[in-house]
């Protein structure tokens, strides 16, 4: 497995020795991360390592490092929290690709392309019964955080499929869905880092906070990016083409009725966007849209709301690398 980096969200961080702290404490979390997705048996030793080998940004494990960078980072419960997070993320995506019959994850094939759906799931099962096991090794309050993420987690994916119901905003279900699927785990990292790193009681709720903001911000950016970017790892328009629900599709629909353009576009994307030449007209006219200005100042609104969530905790190193993560993931698509 290669060295996981830092985030470059956090290279902007001064303070060198925070850094080379987090960055200690990411390969000490890479380390048990393989450990605990070995297996004795010998298809779920390779199935479970699929992902984890394939690389991946770390986010979670990186705040709940820089939450217990509050009190003491260097805990083993810290370490054991930040695979906790991991492993749970992990498992989810193995059941998001099947839902989305996504092809490719992070550059490789989706288990479920290479294993079928039924691996697929039964890996992702695993992979939620190790977390489990990890986490009632922690004590009670991890375990009810833990439950409770969970939860959120499996109403977030049931109220995307479902969509939004009679009289249900579009864009508020939208946003519920991404504070639940996204928002809940990275504020439970967060707030696991507050709990096992030994830090004042106090600034749980403070991160908890943060953590959600900034979760709701990283999707709303990966809506924009799906539009703007020539190098984001994939065709621009594919989640358009896919028919994803989005906010800048969303901000379309709901500008429609009055507005002309708006709706010229909609009915493009309707009609479908199978053909190549259909879909660049269709990213084209929607980059010069409002709408896409519009998603990214949500997302930047998102993140600011984060930052103000910080405003309990004392002035530190750990505070301003906070800070400059949050306001780093609406910078991702420049």
């Amino acid at each position: 497995m290669s060295k996981i980096q830092l985030p470059p969200q956090l290279r902007k961080v001064v303070d060198k020795n925070l850094i080379k702290s987090i960055q200690a404490g990411l390969e000490n979390v890479e380390t048990a991360l393989l450990e605990a997705v070995t297996h004795t048996d010998p298809v779920a030793n390779v199935t479970s390592r699929h992902l984890l080998e394939a690389g991946g940004k770390r986010l979670r494990p990186v705040l709940v490092l820089l939450g217990a960078s509050l009190g003491d980072a260097t805990k083993e419960e810290v370490i054991k929290a930040a695979v906790v997070v991991e492993l749970t993320h992990l498992a989810t995506l193995y059941h998001d690709d099947v839902m989305d019959r996504a092809p490719l994850r992070r550059g490789v094939p989706t288990a479920h392309e290479v294993w079928g759906n039924s691996v697929a799931i039964l890996t992702g099962d695993l992979l939620f019964a190790r977390a489990s096991q990890i986490v009632s090794r922690l004590g009670g309050k991890a375990l009810s955080l833990q439950a409770d993420t969970f939860e959120r987690l499996c109403l977030g994916q049931l109220h995307e499929t479902l969509g939004p119901q009679n009289n249900e905003d579009p864009i508020e279900h939208y946003l519920q869905v991404l504070a639940d699927k996204t928002g809940s785990l990275i504020a439970a990292s967060a707030e696991l880092g507050v709990v096992y790193g030994g830090a004042p009681d106090e600034y749980r709720e403070p991160l908890r906070v943060y953590g959600e903001k900034v979760g709701v911000a990283f999707q709303l950016i990966d809506d924009v990016i799906d539009i703007l970017s020539e190098e984001s790892g994939k065709t621009p328009g594919t989640d358009l083409r896919a028919g994803v629900p989005t906010l800048p599709t969303l901000l379309l629909r709901a500008q429609a009725a009055t507005d002309p353009k708006a709706l010229e576009l909609v009915e493009i994307i309707d009609a479908g966007l199978e053909d190549d030449a259909q879909l660049a007209k269709a990213v084209a006219l929607l980059r010069v849209h409002p709408a896409l200005e519009q998603a990214y100042q949500s997302a930047k609104s998102w993140a600011d709301d984060a930052v103000l969530a910080l405003a309990p905790l004392p002035d530190s190193p750990v505070k301003d690398a906070l800070r400059v993560f949050a306001e780093a993931v609406v910078e991702r698509q420049k």
